[in-house]
């Protein structure tokens, strides 16, 4: 694999050019009260949000675990995370899953506050003052080295009276350009009692449905390379977070675009936009590359690197 040192730009800009895996028709997000997020460019051109930051940032962690096995996919073994087991030992949630990472209640909230408190030993000197973010990035990749890609945001005012954030290092979203409204329907059907009391749930109820076709759909991604070297972090351990964004680029592409059941996304085409001349290492490339990085990146993690939390719920 390539070298993993960072390229000198302020940004690393990837597009991939996305297909329906079958037929046309797509299923684009949706949001309350809002339905389908279609916008108008100047030139009246017809726009569609397929897929939000906040989904996409959601969707590249989901590519780090494995679900069957409650643990990291094997390439990230070593990675630092939090690991939330139940009173009675059995694994409950960890901050690769949790939408706040370390900020999540069941680490920080709960009765056992080992962690909550180590927390607050490590972030102590920034009670008062400037916040410290080179500190606090040293702390966050030494638990939960993957924050500094995702983002965290610790709204607790024992912590340094909530100060503590970094905003996401690697962004993405999706959106699809020349879009036409794709309308269709369908019933629910009784085939007990079709003219059943509907607000119960019986009988046959008629429905009608929005999907989308589109000139083009792309997925863009936004990695801040100026922030991972203001982290001023170890070498080995900036180079590691280059590696795990690509890693997620190259994964979520391969792995995780098929978003709802009628989207159901393909590659068809990936370019660096900037800066000229990177070529991307493949998926495979960074799965037989990322141990050695890892085993690079150790010195800076926790030891052992899963930290363990039980969720006992709070006290009060």
């Amino acid at each position: 694999m390539q070298t993993m040192n960072l390229p000198s730009s302020p940004r690393l800009l990837i597009e991939a050019t996305l297909t329906p895996i079958q037929g046309e028709r797509f299923q684009p997000t949706g949001f309350p009260d809002l339905g389908a997020a279609t916008y108008t460019l100047s030139d009246g051109t017809e726009m569609l949000l397929v897929e939000s930051a906040q989904s996409m940032a959601n969707r590249m962690e989901a590519v780090c675990w494995d679900d069957a096995k409650k643990q990291l996919v094997t390439p990230l073994k070593g990675v630092p995370y939090v690991r939330v087991n139940d009173s009675d030992g059995a694994y409950l949630t960890s901050s690769i899953e949790e939408a706040h990472r370390i900020n999540s209640p069941y680490i920080l909230e709960g009765a056992d506050k080992s962690f909550f408190n180590t927390l607050r030993e490590e972030v102590g000197v920034l009670e008062s003052g400037p916040v410290d973010r080179r500190l606090l990035a040293k702390v966050l990749a030494k638990y939960d080295v993957n924050a500094l890609l995702h983002g965290v945001f610790l709204a607790k005012k024992e912590l340094a009276g909530g100060r503590l954030r970094m905003p996401r290092a690697l962004s993405a979203f999706v959106e699809a350009r020349g879009v036409r409204i794709a309308a269709s329907g369908g019933v629910k059907n009784d085939h007990v009692n079709p003219s059943g009391e509907t607000n119960k749930g019986f009988g046959n109820v008629p429905f009608h449905r929005d999907e989308y076709t589109a000139e083009s759909i792309t997925a863009y991604f936004n990695l801040d390379l100026t922030q991972l070297r203001a982290y001023g972090l170890p070498e080995p351990v900036t180079r590691l977070l280059y590696a795990l964004a690509l890693y997620k680029i190259q994964a979520v592409l391969a792995e995780g675009m098929r978003f709802r059941t009628a989207c159901d996304l393909d590659l068809a085409s990936l370019v660096v936009r900037r800066p000229d001349g990177i070529t991307l290492p493949s998926l495979e490339q960074l799965q037989q590359g990322m141990p050695a990085l890892i085993a690079e990146a150790s010195a800076s993690f926790a030891k052992p690197n899963v930290t363990q939390v039980t969720y006992k719920g709070s006290k009060k």
